[in-house]
């Protein structure tokens, strides 16, 4: 059983940097219309304490690259060593606000999803020290000790620091409640599973009807490639799912805003419960004019969003009905709590992206806590499932009947098995030297 660390302070004593790859290319694992051949790889880091604790974070990528983004995050070593880092929302802003390191972004890309990596593994850091997971953690803090966690630079013309309190406090009531409720019943989950754009047909039939039986409430397909074989496909999903049953598409970013609204057109008579990523994430009046000319269907955005910022327009501009955070692109945790404050503002729900290596584990943590101590309720909200490579975590997921049960074990659920790590670290591991 594991148990909290005695109280006192602590220095990070080491820091160490893994470039992880698995070759899911081989079985069209993760494939869509933009990224055919994809290697889910982790940008994996390992803090460690001078009284013996460990914290894991990492970093998602799709294989090459991903030696520029353990780079990165071995390149923030400075900031950890030999530093107490009880203050996570110091320590968040201090690399934020680096001046050079700003150049490289500023908050985006590379060096923002190393700051996420770091961060994400100070809060496992901090959880294991707890004795508690991520989740309970948060949601145990008072409103103002969270809202002490949230940078509200470039935010307050759409929240601020008071209403991020009343949101907060308006959730204390009945919070002991949905803790319990949680522990019992689990967070809905939906599958992707079925999905990928390399299945073929008999595999796609097959896979929906275990997602099914597995009692799971939606599905998504990736769309993009081909309109005929999108009509095909989604024909296939509904014979098989039935004519009202939830059946989400995702076009990863395939199309400009008129081919867009014309695509999704076409796919309406199969009742699409949203189109994720119809066009660049980056393009916020785009998703609005889509979400305007497709509508009733709704548009779902966000694992490619690179800040708050750009979510706080998306939600300015009504461009989303659905909010599709990531663990692992914006600035961890803290940046995270603060776009879930926001969706809250705006009453959006928050159905987050865990289509990679490592990210169900983790987003299951933030959307819970956003039940428990943000919105308070689940009503329209789902986390997204892909049953892929969670046997090389230590504290893997586990989904009972469609839903995520609540992380009991301390930290984050970041933590990889050092055999794993070693397997697939590229190019010296044994995976890929056979390969």
């Amino acid at each position: 059983m594991t148990h909290a660390a005695p109280a006192g302070s602590y220095r990070i004593a080491g820091m160490e940097t893994h470039d992880v790859r698995f070759p899911t290319s081989l079985e069209l694992d993760g494939s869509d219309a933009m990224n055919p051949d994809p290697d889910y790889s982790a940008a994996y880091v390992v803090l460690r304490t001078d009284d013996g604790f460990e914290g894991h974070g990492f970093a998602f990528t799709i294989g090459r690259g991903n030696d520029v983004q353990t780079a990165a995050i071995s390149a923030l070593e400075p900031y950890v060593i030999g530093r107490d880092v009880e203050d996570l929302g110091a320590l968040y802003r201090e690399m934020v606000y680096d001046s050079q390191l700003r150049w490289l972004g500023p908050e985006k890309g590379v060096m923002h999803m190393a700051i996420s990596a770091v961060v994400n593994a100070l809060w496992d850091l901090k959880a294991r020290r707890a004795g508690k997971p991520v989740w309970l953690l948060l949601s145990e803090m008072s409103p103002e000790e969270i809202v002490a966690l949230v940078d509200f630079r470039y935010l307050t013309d759409a929240l601020t620091p008071e209403q991020a309190l009343e949101i907060l406090r308006k959730g204390e009531k009945g919070k002991a409640e949905r803790i319990k409720r949680l522990q019992a019943d689990g967070y809905p989950a939906y599958t992707t599973s079925p999905g990928w754009l390399g299945y073929a047909d008999d595999k796609l039939r097959r896979l929906c009807r275990e997602a099914l039986d597995q009692g799971f409430g939606q599905i998504k397909l990736k769309v993009g490639a081909d309109l005929a074989d999108d009509v095909r496909r989604f024909k296939v999903a509904r014979e098989v799912c039935g004519p009202d049953f939830p059946i989400a598409i995702d076009a990863n970013q395939r199309w400009d805003v008129e081919s867009a609204i014309a695509w999704v057109s076409a796919l309406k008579p199969y009742g699409p419960h949203w189109v994720e990523e119809p066009t660049s994430p980056d393009d916020v009046l785009g998703h609005a004019a889509i979400a305007e000319g497709i509508s009733p269907v709704p548009v779902a955005t966000g694992e490619h969003v690179q800040n708050r910022i750009v979510f706080k327009q998306l939600l300015q501009a009504g461009a989303i009905s659905y909010l599709q955070l990531d663990a692992a692109r914006v600035g961890g945790v803290n940046e995270n709590i603060a776009i879930l404050l926001l969706a809250a503002r705006f009453g959006v729900p928050v159905c987050p992206h865990a289509g990679g290596v490592g990210l169900c584990e983790l987003v299951q943590h933030l959307s819970m806590f956003d039940y428990v101590a943000v919105t308070g309720t689940m009503e329209n909200r789902v986390i997204e499932y892909v049953d892929h490579l969670h046997e090389h975590f230590t504290d893997p997921v586990v989904i009972e009947n469609g839903r995520y049960r609540a992380p009991t074990a301390p930290g984050f659920s970041a933590a990889m098995h050092a055999g794993s790590v070693a397997a697939h670290t590229y190019p010296g591991g044994s995976v890929w030297r056979d390969a």
